[in-house]
């Protein structure tokens, strides 16, 4: 691994960190949903029906914000995206801890996701420019590694203290990262970028007026869409497959979020460290979806096994979709630097929210096949979807970045 400048060296930092608060936040409104609704004055159905009302408005928030912060770190610079994405999650997880009512709750999480959405893809296409092609996939590694523990630190914060007390936490880290900005430098590649004059810059036009363009587009999406198959499913809805399964005992969430987070984080630290070693993003990528897929259908096979046996197998599948780290730098390397933000900010949030089609389809197919017969279903249809999607897409591994779609 070559040396990294410091200034790159601070750049990974705040990428990482940045996705830290960016995780955290996701998971405590997870975490949090309950005991806050109640609060709020909400019983039975309500908590439900609101909690994923409001879940909703967090994924269209992230859905609109990536489109917009996409386009923003193309047309104005990687750091506006990384730093105003930081600020508009931050200020809105502060007003959370203060929200006395639904509407005021839905209004702040879609705000906070449209903040969410940006800081990822923001943080990965400054940090892919300005490392050495040979070993970009190190940096973009740690930002997810050390990313994905705010899952880890969600599950403490939401357990130890009261819920408006953890999204005061949570705003007041991420404005805590404000104030690294001064140390953070543009990525070179924009700079130079930036001062050519007629290159149409985040024109999100442009990944529609080409075939070729648009297919690669569509397939840095799909690969990634089984990671949140297992997130939105398997894990949110573990008590219900725990009961299908006739499990010995109740599968609970919290405990399934802790071993989904071990597994991922160590996931997302091999698969890049591999692919590196490997010098192959797709081989590497088929390989860890292989051994989700394995562990995904053990767990949707184990009938009457222990709740330990399926937290081993949401640990392993968890490693399996570990290629998080990879997939987000693959999304980055396909593309030209005149449509880099947009694509690598766009591609992570299109794949989350690919969330509500997949349980949109899991609910509409349960009532026929049963819990864990619709988890199967969805499970095998978007695998195969994300197998052909990496069969269409060229090796990424060290490319030289320094090109423009035209």
């Amino acid at each position: 691994m070559e040396r990294i400048e410091r200034g790159t060296a601070i750049a990974i930092l705040v990428a990482a960190l940045g996705y830290f608060v960016d995780i955290f936040d996701i998971y405590l409104f997870t975490l949090v949903r309950s005991t806050s609704l109640t609060e709020l004055g909400l019983t039975g159905t309500e908590i439900t029906d609101t909690g994923v009302f409001l879940l909703n408005m967090q994924m269209f928030g992230m859905l609109v914000g990536g489109v917009i912060f996409g386009i923003l770190g193309d047309k104005r610079g990687r750091l506006s995206v990384l730093f105003g994405s930081i600020f508009l999650y931050s200020v809105a997880n502060l007003a959370n801890a203060f929200v006395y009512d639904i509407p005021g709750y839905a209004l702040l999480r879609f705000i906070s996701g449209v903040g969410l959405a940006g800081e990822l893809g923001g943080g990965i296409t400054l940090v892919s420019e300005m490392m050495p092609k040979a070993s970009r996939g190190y940096a973009t590694t740690i930002i997810a590694a050390v990313g994905v523990t705010g899952v880890l630190a969600a599950a403490l914060v939401g357990d130890l203290v009261h819920w408006r007390t953890a999204y005061f936490i949570g705003g007041v880290l991420g404005l805590g990262l404000l104030a690294l900005r001064v140390a953070v430098t543009e990525s070179g590649l924009y700079s130079s970028l930036s001062k050519e004059a007629g290159v149409r810059r985040g024109d999100i036009r442009m990944l529609f007026t080409s075939k070729a363009r648009f297919l690669r587009y569509l397939s840095c999406i799909a690969i990634g869409i089984p990671i949140w198959f297992a997130i939105g499913i398997l894990v949110t809805f573990c008590p219900e497959i725990g009961v299908a399964l006739g499990m010995t005992g109740p599968v609970k969430v919290t405990s399934a979020v802790i071993y989904y987070s071990v597994g991922i984080t160590l996931g997302d630290i091999g698969s890049g460290v591999l692919s590196q070693l490997a010098r192959s993003r797709r081989r590497v990528i088929f390989i860890f979806q292989l051994i989700s897929a394995a562990s995904i259908t053990l767990l949707l096979l184990s009938h009457g096994a222990s709740p330990d046996y399926y937290y081993s197998l949401i640990f392993m599948m968890g490693f399996g979709i570990g290629y998080w780290a990879v997939f987000v730098t693959t999304a980055a390397e396909q593309f030209g630097t005149n449509l880099r933000s947009t694509v690598t900010t766009t591609v992570p949030n299109f794949v989350r929210g690919s969330t509500v089609l997949a349980t949109s389809l899991f609910v509409a197919l349960k009532g026929n096949y049963g819990v864990v017969g619709a988890a199967q279903v969805v499970g095998i249809l978007w695998f195969l979807i994300a197998f052909a999607a990496l069969a269409y897409l060229k090796e990424s591994y060290g490319r030289d970045l320094d090109f423009l779609e035209r």
